[in-house]
C-alpha cells in the first residue's frame, strides 16, 4: 500500500491553506469496530457511533482488509440490491470485479475507483475474479455510500470506472505528504470523479514527521479516517491511529500529522480524508436501500421482491 505513488512528490503541485484559515478542531475520535460482510471479508465499520449530523452527506464507510488470502480463500459479495444512493468502491490492492442486472460493471485493481450510482435502483455482486480465488493474495479496499437528494434518488442507474493513473497528486510545501484526488476539489485541482453531491475524497500518505495544513471549504463537513500508520490531527494534535476517524468542527483549514516513529509494517501514515455539503434532508435507511421515508423504503423493498429492481441474468459469468 498504496499503489498510486510518485517517485518525486516534489515534482507536484503543492497545496496549503491560507495563513488566515480558521482551524477546524477535532469534535470527537472513534474507534472502527471489526465485523464481517457479504461472504465472510472482514471489514471495519468507520463511522460506527459517529452522529449523522457530522456525517451528512455521507452514510457508512466501512475498510475492507487489509488482508492476505490463502488459495481458495477470496470472498465478495453476493447479488444483492441498491436504491437511493451512490457506492464508491476504491481498491488499494488486488482485484474486484462488479457486474449488475442491467449488464453494466467492470473490473478494478490496484488504486482504481469505481463509482456507481444506484439511483432507481438495480442489483450487482462483487467478488474477486476466479485467477484471485485460484492464487490467494492481497486484498485491501474501502467502500464508502454517499447519499443522493432526494431530486436525484430515482434517476437512472450509472458507472464511473476511475483509473488510478487518472487521479488528481498534490503534494504538501516541503513534498512529505502525497494527496490523491479521487474525488471533488482541492485549492483548485479537481479529481476526476463526477459526484451528483458535492464532495471531496482524498487518500493522503504523510512520511514519518510530515504535517500537511489543507485549505478545506467551509461548507463542508471534515473526516479523516486512519487506514494505517499513527499521527495526530487538528491544532491540538489530537492522536489518530490506524482503525479510527476523526470528526471536525467548522472552519477553513484542517491539519494532518504523521508520528515520527510508525509500525514495523507501516512506513508511513496513510489517511482518507472526506467532506462534502450536507443535503440536510429526511433520511430512511435500511439495508440496501437509502431514502427519504419509511413509505419509500418499504416500496423499494416491494420493488425489490417484484423484481422491478432487475433480475440475475442466467447466464452471467458469477454466481
Amino acid at each position: 500500500m498504496p499503489a498510486v505513488t510518485v517517485e518525486n512528490p516534489l515534482t507536484l503541485p503543492r497545496v496549503t491553506a491560507p495563513a488566515d484559515a480558521v482551524a477546524r478542531p477535532v469534535l470527537a475520535v472513534t474507534t472502527a469496530p471489526s465485523g464481517f460482510e457479504g461472504e465472510g471479508f472482514p471489514v471495519r465499520r468507520a463511522f460506527a457511533g459517529i452522529n449523522y449530523q457530522h456525517l451528512d452527506p455521507f452514510i457508512m464507510m466501512d475498510q475492507m482488509g487489509e488482508v492476505e488470502y490463502a488459495a481458495g480463500e477470496p470472498k465478495g459479495t453476493p447479488w444483492h440490491p441498491h436504491r437511493g444512493f451512490e457506492t464508491v468502491t476504491y481498491l488499494i490492492d488486488g482485484t474486484f470485479v462488479h457486474q449488475d442486472s442491467n449488464g453494466g460493471g467492470g473490473t478494478i485493481r490496484n488504486g482504481d475507483t469505481q463509482w456507481m450510482t444506484a439511483g432507481s435502483g438495480l442489483l450487482h455482486i462483487e467478488a474477486p475474479p476466479e485467477s484471485l480465488v485460484q492464487s490467494g493474495g492481497l486484498f485491501h479496499g474501502l467502500q464508502l455510500w454517499v447519499n443522493l437528494p432526494a431530486a436525484d434518488k430515482m434517476m437512472n442507474p450509472r458507472y464511473q470506472d476511475i483509473r488510478g493513473g487518472q487521479v488528481q497528486l498534490l503534494t504538501s510545501p516541503d513534498g512529505g505528504a502525497l494527496l490523491r484526488v479521487i474525488a471533488g476539489e482541492l485549492d483548485g485541482h479537481d479529481g476526476p470523479g463526477i459526484t451528483h453531491t458535492p464532495i471531496t475524497m482524498i487518500h493522503a500518505t504523510l512520511r514519518p514527521g510530515a504535517e500537511v495544513t489543507l485549505p478545506w471549504r467551509s461548507d463542508f463537513n471534515g473526516l479523516a479516517y486512519v487506514l494505517a500508520g499513527r499521527g495526530s490531527v487538528g491544532a491540538e494534535r489530537r492522536p489518530l491511529h490506524s482503525g479510527q476517524t476523526a470528526v471536525f468542527g467548522d472552519g477553513g483549514s484542517l491539519t494532518v500529522r504523521a508520528d515520527e516513529s510508525q509500525d514495523g509494517h507501516t512506513p508511513d501514515l496513510e489517511v482518507v480524508l472526506l467532506g462534502g455539503r450536507p443535503i440536510r434532508e429526511p433520511m430512511a435507511h435500511y439495508g440496501p436501500f437509502v431514502m427519504n421515508s419509511q413509505a419509500e423504503l418499504r416500496e423499494a423493498f416491494e420493488d425489490f421482491q417484484a423484481g422491478r429492481l432487475g433480475k440475475v441474468p442466467a447466464v452471467h459469468g458469477m454466481k
